[in-house]
């Protein structure tokens, strides 16, 4: 996605060969028209999926997914970081692992808010080792309800992830594809045209 890759060169910082802060505009500060044409990519990419529910994980793949929730018309979930007073009992929960934080995190979403009959499309800001995102199929597993696809704003192609969602069959549509972060540059993987 051109205007993603534009943005990330423009105001996203290289921290490391590993790190690519893009706070300007994803998860502290939020660009809502760049919100808004990813959610439309998305919706576009899953539309023949027929998704029910949009299950992402706080904060940072919220507003992704309130985009494409609002053009697939269907309702968004994200699964909590911690408990509150409010969400405690007849919870799906699972662990994640974050690499940026270097923490593990238990992640709930309330049984309530989703069925065996629901087909889900999970979306996120970052692929990098694929934890967060087998944390939500783990969740979604759970009730008993089937993984339609997953949708990554950012991808990280030089670690993991996207061959461990792959090697388990997972359709995974990235938006922007980061080949490395070497030398204080963002490089992007390029789709080889037949």
């Amino acid at each position: 996605m051109h205007a993603l890759e534009q943005k990330i060169l423009t105001e996203g910082i290289v921290l490391s060969d590993q790190v690519l802060k893009v706070d300007a505009f994803l998860n502290h500060q939020i660009d809502p028209k760049l919100m808004q044409q990813i959610g439309v990519e998305f919706a576009q990419r899953f539309k023949a999926a027929g998704i029910s529910k949009i299950v992402t994980i706080e904060a940072s793949g919220i507003a992704p997914a309130v985009m494409a929730g609002l053009e697939l018309d269907v309702p968004v979930i994200f699964a909590r970081k911690y408990q509150s007073l409010t969400l405690k009992d007849d919870l799906y929960r699972s662990k994640v692992f974050s690499f940026t934080k270097q923490t593990e995190s238990t992640i709930a979403i309330s049984k309530k808010h989703i069925a065996a009959d629901d087909h889900v499309l999970i979306i996120d800001d970052f692929l990098a080792n694929g934890h967060a995102a087998l944390a939500l199929v783990d969740l979604i597993q759970q009730a008993g309800a089937t993984v339609c696809g997953i949708g990554i704003v950012i991808e990280k192609s030089f670690q993991s992830g996207r061959q461990l969602l792959d090697e388990k069959g997972f359709h995974v549509e990235s938006l922007a594809r980061v080949k490395s972060l070497t030398e204080g540059q963002v490089t992007f993987v390029r789709e080889e045209s037949n």
